[in-house]
């Protein structure tokens, strides 16, 4: 039997360890559909929204919008500035820009 070689051209890697396991954390944190429709909720108002008018688009408790908005606080998404007893969150510049140039550069065969 004898051994066939790849004929296909030599692959390299692109992303470091670190750039990885950032680009995973942020894909961790939209792998929510309530995060990714705050995302939207955000990036279509120009950020700074409270977090009272995010809470009222969704059937959620409180409790639950508090935790979306930490997971994506924590990735580096989204942040917050505190206004007396409200919070305002807004998205963070180009922090989906990591996430938005490796799926930019999919090349066609």
């Amino acid at each position: 039997m004898s051994k066939s070689t790849c004929a296909t051209p030599s692959v390299a890697l692109r992303l470091s360890s670190d750039q990885a396991d950032h680009i995973a954390v942020l894909a961790k944190a939209l792998s929510h559909p309530v995060r990714v429709q705050i995302i939207e909720i955000l990036s279509r108002y120009g950020g700074e929204i409270c977090v009272c008018e995010i809470e009222q688009l969704f059937s959620l408790t409180q409790p639950t919008i508090s935790h979306h908005l930490k997971v994506l606080r924590q990735a580096g998404i989204v942040d917050a500035e505190q206004r007396g007893l409200w919070a305002f969150y807004y998205l963070k510049a180009d922090s989906l820009g990591t996430l938005s140039a490796l799926l930019g550069q999919t090349e066609k065969a």
